[in-house]
């Protein structure tokens, strides 16, 4: 306890430099930044499975119904760090990118037998991080560098009920707080000094709760699983939102303007079958309505963003005394198109990864290794990239005595 206790407290200190360099990639400057998908280091591992996956190893903020799965006398703690290796490559060469971040702290517990179940955490909602710049010319006399640059993201805190309602059903859902800002800067430089440069921004702050419901249907037959999972979010408008144009020259505001911003609608559903708590295979669904928010008070400047994953983890034997028999393995792919009209090439991914039990702790560490790639439709810039998440998945028996 004093173990889950301190990391906590551990944890929550890095909290006020969450995101501060979660991205380095040009995709941020649209939209609200770089999307995460929120979903926990062994479904991450499996492709990005997460609305079908049921499961008392993992917490599974993606699926609030999901909660319910955990020990009845078990509380369950969760970190992941990663890091970001990009190539990026167009019609000027080549150059490479590192970025480290802590991924999300969650945690999750019974709150009466395995009937009623709660997860907490904090988890990130986007990234924004870039600084490129482009040079070229006016009918070759006028020549000019515009430069672009941008930081910030959004943060959601969020906390998770689920029910059982009988033995095959379960309901649930997360209240989330999202805050954040991003600062977005560009710059027109001349190279004659009888042309005057222009250096303006944007400036974006937003607070704002929102609800995600979640349903799973299992059954157990045999030595064979089979989980249902469906989850849905109401599109909604931030209710705290404050928005400024930059001088960023002088970082004095031009203007406070009035402008309305909206989170999408989303759903998703996915299917998980498990075959003697050794094999788990998993297909995920996911779209996110961009299409129709506004969006600085205008519709129908983002799309649709839908996102297909399939992933599978085998494991030898749970209860041999050989580690690596008792040792996760995991593979995958998820194909996603992009939610902005600039940074349009659907991305796609695969990835690898391991879970580690410490049976003596009551601990597993997980690896994920992703390679995925992504760019502008026309091939103007491509991004490779290989993410490596680390993390471990803490379970301690709290609600119960011990006999003196």
């Amino acid at each position: 306890m004093k173990r889950i206790v301190s990391l906590i407290i551990l944890s929550l200190m890095f909290v006020g430099v969450w995101a501060q360099n979660a991205t380095s990639s040009p995709s941020s400057r649209f939209g609200y930044g770089e999307l995460n998908d929120n979903l926990p280091g062994a479904y991450r591992a499996m492709g990005g499975v997460g609305v079908g996956m049921r499961s008392n190893k993992a917490i599974n903020p993606a699926q609030p119904a999901s909660y319910t799965a955990c020990d009845s006398m078990t509380f369950m703690f969760d970190i992941a760090g990663s890091f970001l290796y990009t190539n990026y490559s167009d019609a000027n060469g080549q150059r490479n990118k590192v970025n480290g971040n802590l991924e999300y702290i969650t945690m999750q517990f019974p709150i009466w037998r395995q009937h009623i179940a709660m997860s907490l955490g904090v988890t990130p909602y986007s990234a924004v991080g870039y600084n490129f710049a482009l040079s070229d010319s006016i009918n070759s006399d006028y020549h000019y560098t515009k430069t672009y640059s941008g930081e910030g993201g959004f943060t959601q805190v969020y906390g998770g009920l689920s029910v059982n309602i009988c033995d095959w059903v379960a309901l649930g859902a997360n209240v989330y707080y999202m805050f954040g800002e991003t600062t977005q800067k560009r710059a027109l430089t001349f190279t004659e000094a009888s042309l005057k440069s222009v250096e303006q921004g944007d400036y974006l702050r937003v607070n704002s709760l929102r609800l995600r419901y979640g349903a799973q249907l299992f059954h157990t037959f045999g030595k064979h699983t089979i989980v249902l999972g469906g989850m849905f979010e109401n599109k909604q408008r931030f209710s705290n939102c404050e928005y400024k144009q930059l001088e960023t020259s002088t970082n004095d505001t031009v203007a406070t303007m009035n402008v309305g911003f909206e989170m999408p609608m989303v759903y998703g559903a996915g299917v998980s079958y498990g075959y003697n708590n050794r094999i788990t295979i998993g297909v995920d669904y996911q779209c996110q309505d961009w299409s129709n928010v506004l969006y600085f008070n205008k519709e129908n400047v983002l799309n649709a963003r839908h996102r297909w994953a399939l992933g599978a983890e085998y494991r030898h034997d749970p209860t041999s005394r050989k580690f690596v028999d008792r040792m996760y393995w995991r593979f995958g792919a998820n194909f996603a198109t992009s939610y902005t009209n600039q940074y349009n090439q659907p991305s796609m991914a695969v990835t690898l990864g391991f879970g580690f039990p410490l049976r003596t702790i009551g601990t597993v560490v997980n690896t994920t290794f992703e390679y995925g790639r992504r760019g502008f439709a026309d091939g103007q810039l491509n991004e490779n990239y290989l993410r490596f998440v680390v993390n471990a998945a803490i379970a301690e028996h709290w609600f119960f005595k011990r006999k003196l």
